[in-house]
């Protein structure tokens, strides 16, 4: 869409005014693809109209000008957000094929617009009023000059035919995995361990055999409980193949077609290309935080191995010396170890944590934190799927109303099946507009693991950032910031579902659940700390495989899969398949995942200000106004100053690292 990416802000700037009035948004679902159709031509239609008027008006001018290109921003979103959203959850095909053909004939455009000399030259005269107007100046600037407004024609045709392929190759390698229909059989016998609930939910043939899917819900769960090793790899095998082969041809163009990109800009990799406008600089800046990372936890992720190694050997009876850990066994034995030294089995916390129960919880953490109050929407709404379901989200002291948020919790066929945020309307102060977003989920109607409840607090922290933003310019709302701190806020809160002070809210919102035992609760904090080596050694590793894919170098994607896990202490598994599925790096976060990571570094460090009480609305509130409300008209570091009160810095990350937390 027209929002811009970020840079620097020179000075500090005050929050926005505050949006007056509103009401819930409606979700505004198409009626048939054909109705799609309209809605993408008369967007199209709007917005070169609008550009005309932009390059030729000479009476806009200034923050004229600004806002006349943020109008376009908030002019796509109206039609482009909703049917970015249905590409992910809409149960009709037709409906999902028609809103990519829409997002490809916008690309196609905004490729065009990008270009536009005329209006860029408009905009380099533009003198900004203030900070704001003038980081989000300088943000679009940057757009038009890394769409190649400046680059001879020859090669501005060419970077236009780039970006419609990428947009259509990410499309595809999306859609194989969502519509992936892979299906396993099992005998009763061969589930043995399985958890109760992943049986109930499966369908079942004339022969007893259950029918397992690749969701999430299901695949977790077999591969931490199954007792037997051939079902354990035949569903890692499953899962590593999402996509399958195709994807992985996918994948290789995708990296071709950027380092082409790249080099038509004098950029020798496309990790240096897109990197420049982040908070890390440059693919060395990154790679030199990485290996500190690896540095900090490479003993101990051989430390964890060991540990698996040695509790696989007293499983199966023989000589730790003998005993082969495979990857499909490193879940299994990951909580076979953290029921035998912490006496906690993520599977008994699904009697505590129902999921509509859970939403509500987590509704209520960030209504004592903020100030806020979700409610279920009062204005009738016809939505993608009978559970989905609309939320208000209102100030307490004012009674405005902030914004609305869509949630749809439970997996089906041909959703996507992560967990993430979806805000594809973008608050704007200067326009009296709300925001919108939608939460989406693949939980089990069973109940959620600790782990679970953490990623769902995960994604309504990406939620809470959109929806409490109040910017100026849509095209700098809520998650509109820099890749590399985007993930913060969210992962600050990760942590608060491991507080007694906090789970005790539960009992406010279900008065009727069993309340998680006081012990229980401890050994799951300590339990947590087991596996980090593992953890962050692959986080590591997918981080680097990514800038390794979009560096200097063209590599096959597999095969540099296969060698740099090969290289890892468990090595590589001939026959499977991950960058297939690496949904991320196809798509929105090629040349940046590392930014996990390094959003971790400042999400521990924000969290420092939440040590002695993380229920406090004085420190809540003071985020709110400070961070969230923000968006991305401050740059981070900015931010984090004004919030901490000093310059951020990563220590309480690596002690978090290398000690615990």
């Amino acid at each position: 869409m027209f929002a811009a990416g970020g840079t620097p802000a020179a000075q500090p700037v005050a929050a926005s005014a505050a949006v007056s009035g509103g009401s819930p948004y409606v979700f505004p679902l198409p009626r048939s693809p054909a109705t799609i159709a309209a809605q993408c031509k008369t967007l199209l239609a709007d917005l070169s109209r609008t550009e005309t008027q932009l390059a030729q008006g000479s009476e806009l001018s200034g923050s004229a000008l600004l806002a006349g290109l943020d109008a376009m921003t908030r002019r796509t979103e109206d039609t482009l957000g909703p049917l970015g959203l249905l590409v992910a959850v809409s149960p009709s095909k037709s409906v999902r094929d028609a809103a990519d053909a829409c997002d490809r004939d916008y690309q196609a455009y905004s490729s065009r617009f990008w270009q536009n000399a005329a209006l860029y030259l408009r905009l380099k005269q533009v003198q900004p009023a203030d900070e704001i107007d003038r980081r989000f100046w300088r943000d679009t600037l940057d757009n038009f000059e890394d769409a190649g407004v400046a680059l001879a024609p020859g090669q501005q045709l060419r970077v236009r035919e780039l970006n419609d392929e990428l947009t259509a190759l990410t499309q595809a390698f999306e859609r194989r995995i969502r519509e992936d229909r892979t299906q396993l059989w099992f005998t009763r016998h061969e589930l043995a361990g399985v958890p109760a609930g992943v049986l109930k939910a499966a369908p079942r043939d004339t022969r007893g055999r259950y029918r397992l899917g690749l969701e999430q819900a299901t695949v977790f769960p077999v591969l931490e409980n199954a007792t037997r090793p051939a079902t354990r790899e035949r569903v890692w095998r499953a899962y590593l193949s999402l996509g399958g082969a195709a994807n992985l041809d996918t994948l290789a163009i995708l990296a071709q077609r950027r380092r082409e990109m790249a080099q038509l800009f004098g950029h020798a990799s496309y990790a240096d290309f897109v990197l420049r406008h982040r908070m890390a600089h440059s693919e060395a800046e990154v790679q030199t935080f990485l290996s500190t990372v690896k540095e900090a936890v490479s003993a101990r992720e051989l430390a964890d191995l060991e540990e698996l190694r040695a509790e696989k050997a007293r499983h199966l009876n023989q000589a730790v010396d003998q005993t082969v850990l495979f990857r499909w066994d490193t879940a299994f034995y990951s909580e076979r170890v953290r029921r035998a030294t912490y006496a906690v089995d993520q599977e008994q916390f699904r009697r505590y944590f129902p999921p509509e129960p859970s939403l509500r919880f987590l509704f209520r953490v960030a209504e004592r934190l903020f100030g806020i109050t979700f409610a279920p929407s009062a204005t009738p709404q016809s939505l993608w799927h009978p559970e989905a379901r609309a939320y208000t989200i209102t100030n307490n002291d004012s009674k405005e109303l902030l914004g609305t948020l869509f949630v749809d919790l439970y997996p089906r066929a041909d959703k996507f099946n992560h967990a993430a945020l979806w805000s594809f309307r973008n608050v704007s102060t200067w326009a009296d507009r709300l925001p919108a977003a939608a939460l989406v989920v693949n939980v089990s109607r069973q109940g959620l693991t600790l782990d679970e409840l953490e990623t769902l607090l995960h994604e309504l922290g990406h939620g809470l950032h959109a929806l409490l933003s109040r910017t100026r310019y849509a095209g700098q709302g809520g998650t509109n910031v820099q890749l590399d701190f985007v993930e913060a806020p969210s992962q600050m809160l990760e942590d608060w579902v491991y507080d007694p002070q906090v789970l005790a809210l539960f009992g406010e919102v279900c008065p009727s659940c069993e309340p998680v035992p006081p012990p229980l609760l401890a050994q799951a904090r300590a339990a947590r700390d087991f596996g980090k080596g593992i953890q962050f050694s692959r986080q590591y590793l997918y981080a680097s495989y990514d800038l390794a894919l979009h560096g200097r170098e063209p590599a096959d994607p597999l095969a540099l899969w296969a060698q740099m896990e090969g290289a890892t202490a468990l090595g590589h598994v001939p026959g499977s398949m991950f960058p297939a599925g690496f949904e991320h790096i196809a798509g929105g976060y090629a040349a940046g995942y590392y930014g996990y990571l390094w959003s971790l570094v400042l999400a521990e460090d924000l969290r420092t200000a939440f040590a002695a009480d993380r229920l406090s609305p004085v420190v809540g509130q003071r985020y709110r106004a400070t961070v969230l409300q923000n968006g991305g008209q401050v740059a981070p570091g900015e931010l984090l100053q004004r919030f901490l009160g000093r310059p951020n810095d990563s220590r309480a990350f690596f002690k978090a690292l290398t000690q615990g937390d």
